[in-house]
C-alpha cells in the first residue's frame, strides 16, 4: 500500500475531503488508491488532489500489505518497553512487515515545535501506519493523525483517548478485584492500595476494583488507605510511609504497579517490618524486577508482549481497509502468586 501525504505546508487531508465534498476517509481510500470508492467520487476526489498540489509519494518495492509500521514509544530502557517492543516484533515478523521504532520527545506529547511539530515529522515518513505506547495524545494531536488519514493504534494508554481512537489494553479492573481478593482470602481486613495517577484510566480501574472488592466483603476503605504514587518506586516509598504512622497502618497493601511495589518494600525495610510477616503486599504488571525482588512479588500479570502483538495485528487490518468492530481491545489479567503474601500476623 502507498499512503501519500502532503508536501510541506500543503493541503491536509482534511482539506481535500472539504473541497470535494466528501469523508476524510474516502478522501484518504482515493489518496491511497484504494478500490472501494465509487467511480464518480474517485474523480472528484482526483481532481481536487491534482488542483491543490497534493503530493502522493511512492514507496519503492510497494507491493500488496504495508511495508514498514512505526512504532513510538515513552522511553526505550525499561522492562516496560522491552516487553512492548518483543511483542511488536514477535507480531510483525510473523505477517512479514518491518517495524521503525522511535522515541517521543523528551518534553512529552507536545515535544519541541509545538504541539504538532514532532507529529508532523513523524507523518512526513513513509510508513503505513502507527503504533503509540504513550501516555496519550492531545486532542489536537489525535484530530491532526484523522486529518492525514494515517491508521493508528494506542497501545495501553494512561489517559482516556477519544472515543473513535482504538486502543489495546488489559482489564484493570478485574486485576484490581483478584489482587484484593486475594489478600481478603488470606484474612486480611485492613487492605490500603497505591494507585498511580487520580484522573489516569488504568490507575482508577484498579483502584475501583480494589474497593469494589472491599464493598464485596462489607469492608470499609478508610481515606488514608488510598494513596497515589505516580507508578514511581519513590512514590509507591512516599505513600507507604505516610501510611505506617495512621492510628490503625494496613496489614497489606495493593500497590498498582511493581515499581511502587519496590518503593513500598523500601518503606517497609526502613520500618523494620517484614513482608509477607508483618505486611503483606500485591504489586501490578508482573515485570522482571517483579521476580527478582526478596521477597518475590506476588502480583497481577498484565500480557504485555501480547498486548503490543494484538494491537499490531489491528493496525494492520485497519492499513488494510477493515474496521475494528470496538474501538477498546482488553486483555485478560492474571494474578500470580508468589512470596509477598501471607495471612495477617503480629506487629511489632
Amino acid at each position: 500500500m502507498v499512503r501519500p501525504a502532503a508536501a510541506a505546508g500543503g493541503p491536509t487531508l482534511a482539506v481535500i475531503a472539504r473541497e470535494a465534498g466528501v469523508s476524510v476517509p474516502t478522501a484518504s481510500k482515493v489518496a491511497n488508491g484504494r478500490e472501494d470508492v465509487a467511480p464518480e467520487t474517485r474523480r472528484r476526489v482526483t481532481e481536487v488532489l491534482d488542483r491543490l498540489g497534493y503530493v502522493r509519494r511512492q514507496r519503492t518495492g510497494a507491493g500488496r500489505g504495508p511495508a514498514l509500521i512505526e512504532l513510538v514509544m515513552r522511553q526505550l530502557d525499561s522492562p516496560w518497553s522491552g516487553a512492548v517492543l518483543h511483542g511488536v516484533e514477535r507480531a510483525a515478523r510473523e505477517a512479514g512487515v518491518s517495524v521503525l521504532v522511535s522515541a517521543a520527545p523528551a518534553g512529552g506529547a507536545r515535544g519541541a515545535g509545538g504541539e504538532h511539530g514532532w507529529l508532523e515529522r513523524l507523518c512526513a515518513r513513509e510508513t503505513s501506519g502507527m503504533l503509540f505506547n504513550l501516555a496519550g495524545l492531545s486532542e489536537g494531536q489525535y484530530s491532526r493523525l484523522r486529518q492525514h488519514g494515517i491508521p493508528f493504534v494506542m497501545i495501553d494508554p494512561v489517559r482516556q483517548p477519544p472515543p473513535w481512537v482504538p486502543s489495546v489494553g488489559a482489564t484493570n479492573w478485574q486485576g484490581g478485584v483478584s489482587a484484593t481478593e486475594h489478600l481478603i482470602g488470606l484474612g486480611h481486613r485492613r487492605i490500603a492500595v497505591i494507585g498511580g495517577f487520580p484522573r489516569e484510566q488504568s490507575s482508577t480501574a484498579r483502584v475501583a476494583g480494589h474497593r469494589s472488592a472491599m464493598a464485596a466483603a462489607g469492608l470499609p476503605v478508610p481515606p488514608g488507605y488510598v494513596g497515589w504514587g505516580e507508578f514511581s518506586e519513590e512514590g509507591g516509598r512516599r505513600e507507604m510511609e505516610r501510611m505506617l504512622v495512621l492510628p490503625e497502618p494496613p496489614t497489606a497493601v495493593f500497590s498498582c504497579s511493581d515499581e511502587m511495589g519496590l518503593g513500598v518494600c523500601r518503606a517497609l525495610a526502613r520500618h523494620g517490618l517484614r513482608v509477607p510477616e508483618e505486611v503483606s503486599l500485591v504489586a501490578f504488571d508482573d515485570l522482571p524486577q517483579a521476580r527478582w525482588a526478596t521477597p518475590a512479588l506476588t502480583t497481577v500479570r498484565q500480557p504485555l508482549a501480547e498486548m503490543a502483538g494484538t494491537a499490531l495485528r489491528l493496525l494492520l487490518r485497519m492499513v488494510a481497509g477493515d474496521r475494528p468492530e470496538g474501538v477498546r481491545t482488553e486483555l485478560s489479567t492474571r494474578l500470580v502468586v508468589r512470596d509477598s503474601t501471607a495471612p495477617p500476623g503480629g506487629r511489632a
